[in-house]
């Protein structure tokens, strides 16, 4: 589970990455706090079922309801969503900048008397 969560991470929001603990890691802001919560879960449930000492004490009720969290709020993401957002942002970010640098230019003609 913790696997094919980490395969949607990378394929709909574009963060890459060995396993889950990784790919959340590198991902910081790209999942919702209880998302990103529900898969840290998972990722820990990850590591625990590798000892078998450990896998004992795993909620296999927890681990359905983190995947099924992580799962659905993946599955809505579409493939390149992400990219088009920070496209968008760096695209605002530089509109943004040129308008103020352009204000300030015509403030400095307006003072010196040229406009």
């Amino acid at each position: 589970m913790a696997d094919r969560v980490a395969g949607l991470m990378e394929e709909r929001l574009g963060i890459r990455g060995n396993g889950l603990s990784e790919k959340l890691r590198r991902g910081r802001g790209a999942l919702p706090r209880g998302v990103r919560a529900a898969a840290r879960e998972l990722a820990d449930f990850a590591e625990k079922s590798k000892n078998p000492k450990l896998l004992v004490q795993i909620d296999q009720g927890r681990v359905a309801a983190c995947y099924d969290i992580c799962l659905r709020h993946l599955s809505a993401q579409r493939a390149g969503s992400a990219l088009m957002r920070s496209a968008a942002r760096i695209t605002a970010t530089v509109v943004l900048g040129l308008l103020l640098v352009g204000g300030v230019v015509l403030l400095v003609q307006r003072l010196q008397g040229r406009i």
